[in-house]
């Protein structure tokens, strides 16, 4: 009998942190994430705030979720447009075609939780390290391509690609290292550049900046991510 009423706790404690994140998610399409309140939440719920300070005991904590669980959605897109991809004994440029587009339609699908981790930081708060591993899992998937890439001898120069400056390939280094990846420092240095460009094409269209610029965007994506795909050494 104990063991059921435990069970019925831990679902029922499951349920009411499902609703409150997604309260919150809501608040943050209203109000962005600077007005996240959870006091607000609480009373959206119908809960007391002392009730939900039991769940999360401030503003802070809830946010580092919500931000922990956008990591691990956009993260998780990527992994399974690259699992997907790698069934079909697709090329190395195709799996990064497929994952690009997979974070893409990620973004245009969760507006707002994609601005939570790549817009503009939260006044007043810093992420905790534990957001450090689920915010590298889009990462570490181009890692995971350019690497298979270059083990398997499909890995080209590009070219007339600049020499990075030593500070810089010591940085790659020191990064390739943590991550316990096999990748040449100047090959890193270029997918460091073509991952943060890539983030930088969503924000771009997420964000309104290609208003009244570009407006096939689905195409401009494309062609913008086949260019990146050869800046880190990957044929077409």
């Amino acid at each position: 009998m104990s063991t059921k009423i435990q069970g019925a706790r831990e679902r029922a404690r499951g349920e009411i942190t499902t609703a409150i994140k997604a309260e919150a998610r809501r608040q943050l399409a209203a109000e962005g994430a600077a007005r996240l309140s959870l006091r607000a939440v609480a009373r959206e719920l119908g809960l007391v705030s002392s009730a939900l300070y039991r769940y999360f005991p401030s503003r802070d904590d809830l946010l580092t979720a919500l931000i922990t669980d956008a990591y691990d959605a956009v993260g998780a897109a990527a992994e399974e447009a690259l699992a997907a991809a790698e069934s079909m004994a697709d090329s190395h440029f195709a799996r990064w075609q497929a994952v690009s587009r997979a974070v893409r339609e990620w973004a245009l699908e969760h507006p707002h939780e994609y601005a939570l981790i790549y817009g503009s930081p939260v006044p007043g708060y810093s992420a905790p390290q534990s957001t450090t591993g689920p915010a590298a899992r889009v990462g570490l998937v181009l890692f995971a391509i350019v690497r298979d890439a270059h083990d398997s001898g499909a890995l080209r120069r590009p070219p007339r690609s600049p020499t990075a400056p030593e500070p810089v390939l010591r940085d790659a280094e020191a990064l390739i290292a943590g991550l316990g990846v096999r990748l040449p420092a100047a090959v890193a240095v270029e997918l460091i550049a073509a991952w943060s460009q890539l983030s930088g094409l969503i924000s771009f269209e997420l964000f309104g900046q290609f208003t009244n610029v570009i407006e096939a965007r689905e195409q401009f994506f494309a062609h913008a991510v086949d260019r990146l795909a050869d800046q880190v050494g990957l044929g077409g």
